[in-house]
């Protein structure tokens, strides 16, 4: 579980609060192996019997104070005496971790009689939904994606494949031959359903195959796959073969029969079950079509903001399937492989809010579909997740950021249906009243709970039988992760300004912005941003002037004196050029604007830094490196005079060799080189598969390398900047802040 606050010594009062101008809130990766520092938790058991506090419910934890009898609440002050079992345990130490550490993972029994439990079968469960209104190039991509899945699958897992066009196929692929059955979707089904229920035409254990045995027929049956035609989809529809290029896709009402048909067996076969969406285009058929026309109206005409006009859904159906999807234990993940206009605003809920992802690939030639989900599907993960964080007596979260929902009857609760150790959440703080800490000098606590289940392989094999012939059974197993932090009030404003982190600072303003974005538009997003920034400079050049050596005339707009804000207005202005807050009239596709929000939105800080302002490294050679970071600009090449460079976007990696670069250095470079171990290394450490690019600027196109060069670049279609890029961005954010320093300093 890694945790980053926003800063690590907190203001003591509102009044400081406001004064700093920094966001105030912390990130948390709750899944993830090790602490930000990469220390892994104590572990042990008992997770259902540490001690809690009587007043506001807090875990026991090693920053309390211990009495013979009792305990102090590290978090509130009150005083909690121990039961007969705590007294008994604290004769054996070593059966307490969460006494000897403040981050610990303790496991919970598992009553037997919830569906789990040591030898009793919770399998997981994967489903391909394959879309047959497609190309041949995108069959054939998601076939070479599944037969990367399966490899990646654990023994023993159960595996469907199903397929939807204007009907849907069901995989029998237990027998010697793979068998499918097919159900046909009327056009309209909101009324009568189906015309027979996919538990009638396939039995769901018949359905769901055990991939060791079957994995050759799995195959099988995926080269069997093919497209439909148009004399199919004209005869479904009733139209004229010859006037049905496209369409048939029926994705909503096979997705809602697919999450009926797997809850049947939702805690007897599985505990969760994963379904990998594959889709081609915008649903048309059936339950839950999307209307693509919206795309190509002309908002400028009628005075809307296009921007605003294609962020929402267009109808609930997808937001409402995924609550039934939570209930039924089934997380969809959606691989939108187009790039036509999809409305991935509709479609987006079904993936995030069932505990899923979304992908989107906007071609078949270069995607990386096939790594992506080998990787995700090779990753451990969580499910049935609670997070829970308290704070000290005298501040509370305020809004929480992430793909969770809040528990309908308890504040500051969340539930997550699936999490994997990149899934990362946020939370703001707020003092509860407006004199801040009661007592300066004792330190803020944050305590974070996670309760989570995982399911587990156990090898079994008999005394009778080889190793060849091991069974495996799958046990679902409980924990509890408890980590408790504190951090020490700040004596003045400097000592906030020097502890921040300004990674957790942009996760925290871009959960902020992607809301106000669907909100108001990102319009009022970029304004958001941009007066974020003219107010904190113009607090810390407040404090500044409250040293008499510093001239009254002067506006620092470089945070010379606090080295950790200094990275700031590039990772504001990179924000600002970022698709993310790019303005449709510019280009930027609504689809691709939501895959931003849902994959950015999900990111912890380091990663999410790297996908807002790249990382820009330079080599002397394919064996050593020259200097770990350059600004994003040419002037910054130019004056390394180093001839080659690596550009990490995180989704994007691109090697880079200058047009002077020396002709006896090897192009591209040679796999064992210092180069392209860091290139390995940046591509194990990541949830998505980042694009690797080789370019020799001398012979090749630099167009993709040159377009992240972004501090020569305008805030295009701001308002706030004309001709320069970052340097004229600079100076209309110093405009800004004399102007806010002049209005309060006349007040």
């Amino acid at each position: 579980m890694a945790a980053r606050a926003t800063f690590s010594r907190f203001p003591v009062t509102a009044e400081a609060l406001e004064a700093c101008a920094v966001q105030w809130g912390i990130a948390v990766t709750p899944f993830a192996a090790a602490d930000e520092r990469g220390q892994p938790p104590a572990r042990g058991t008992g997770g259902d019997r540490v001690p809690r506090c009587e007043h506001c419910w807090a875990y026991l934890n090693s920053h309390c104070d211990m009495e013979r009898w009792g305990w102090s609440c590290a978090l509130c002050g009150t005083l909690n005496g121990f039961d007969d079992d705590a007294l008994a345990r604290l004769q054996r130490p070593d059966a307490w971790p969460e006494l000897s550490s403040s981050f610990v993972d303790l496991d919970i029994p598992v009553d037997g009689s919830e569906g789990a439990g040591d030898g009793v079968q919770a399998r997981p469960v994967y489903v391909a939904a394959v879309d047959l209104a497609c190309s041949e190039e995108f069959l054939e991509l998601i076939k070479s994606a599944l037969l990367a899945a399966l490899e990646a699958l654990i023994p023993g897992s159960l595996f469907g494949l199903m397929t939807f066009s204007h009907k849907i196929g069901l995989y029998d692929v237990q027998g010697p031959i793979p068998v499918v059955k097919n159900v046909f979707i009327p056009p309209d089904t909101e009324e009568d359903g189906l015309p027979v229920a996919l538990e009638d035409a396939m039995p769901l254990l018949s359905f769901l195959a055990p991939i060791d045995p079957c994995k050759d027929r799995i195959a099988a049956a995926l080269d069997t796959l093919r497209p439909t035609s148009s004399w199919e989809r004209g005869a479904a529809s009733g139209q004229e073969p010859d006037t049905v290029l496209l369409g048939g896709r029926g994705f909503g009402t096979a997705m809602s029969a697919l999450i009926d048909y797997l809850s049947s067996e939702y805690g007897t076969t599985f505990a969760l079950a994963r379904v990998f969406a594959f889709l081609s285009g915008a649903p048309d058929y059936g339950d839950g079509q999307l209307d693509t026309r919206r795309y190509g109206e002309q908002y400028a005409s009628k005075g809307e903001d296009p921007d605003l006009a294609l962020l929402p859904e267009q109808i609930p159906f997808y937001k409402d399937l995924a609550a039934v999807a939570v209930q039924a234990g089934v997380c969809v993940d959606i691989f939108a492989v187009t790039d036509e206009y999809t409305d991935l605003a509709s479609l987006k809920f079904l993936s995030i809010e069932s505990g899923g992802s979304l992908f989107l690939y906007t071609n078949t030639d270069d995607s990386t579909l096939p790594p992506d989900i080998y990787c995700l599907l090779s990753r451990p993960y969580a499910f049935g997740c609670v997070l829970r964080l308290r704070t000290s007596s005298d501040f509370e979260p305020g809004n929480s950021y992430g793909h969770f929902f809040p528990d309908p009857q308890y504040e500051h609760v969340q539930h997550i249906i699936c999490c994997d150790s990149f899934a990362t959440y946020a939370y703001d703080f707020e003092f509860k009243h407006s004199e801040g800490f009661s007592r300066h000098t004792d330190p803020a606590v944050v305590q974070i709970a996670f309760q989570y289940s995982v399911i587990e392989p156990v090898e079994e094999t008999s005394e009778s039988e080889t190793q060849s012939s091991a069974s495996y059974i799958f046990c679902l197993k409980k924990r509890l992760r408890i980590r408790t932090l504190q951090y020490r009030p700040a004596k003045n404003i400097n000592e906030i300004y020097d502890s921040v982190d300004p990674e957790a600072v942009l996760h925290i303003l871009v959960h902020k912005v992607i809301l106000i974005s669907l909100d108001k538009g990102v319009k009022e997003g970029r304004s958001l941003v941009h007066d974020w920034l003219a107010l904190l400079m113009a607090r810390y050049n407040q404090v500044l002037r409250s040293d008499a050596r510093t001239p009254e005339s002067h506006v620092d707009v470089d945070f010379l004196h606090c080295p950790q804000l200094q990275m700031l207005p590039q990772l504001v202005f990179a924000l600002l050029r970022s698709p993310l807050l790019r303005l449709h009239e510019e280009g930027i596709h609504p689809d691709y604007r939501i895959y931003l929000q849902c994959l950015f939105s999900a990111l912890e800080p380091s990663s999410l830094a790297k996908a807002i302002y790249p990382v820009l490294i330079s080599y002397s050679s394919p064996d050593k490196q020259a200097f770990p970071r350059h600004t994003l600009s040419r002037a910054a090449l130019i004056m390394s005079e180093s001839p080659i460079f690596l550009l990490d976007a995180f989704t994007n990696l691109i090697v880079y060799y200058s047009s002077t670069a020396d002709p006896s250095l090897p192009f591209p470079p040679p796999h064992d080189c210092l180069l392209r171990t860091t290139i390995n290394e940046l591509k194990q450490n990541r949830c998505i598969t980042p694009k690797l690019t080789f370019i020799h600027g001398g012979r090749e196109d630099s167009t993709l390398f040159e377009s992240y060069l972004i501090e020569e670049q305008d805030v295009d279609g701001s308002g706030f900047t004309t001709g320069k890029g970052f340097v004229s961005f600079r100076e209309s954010i110093r405009h800004a802040a004399t102007d806010i320093i002049e209005t309060e300093g006349s007040i």
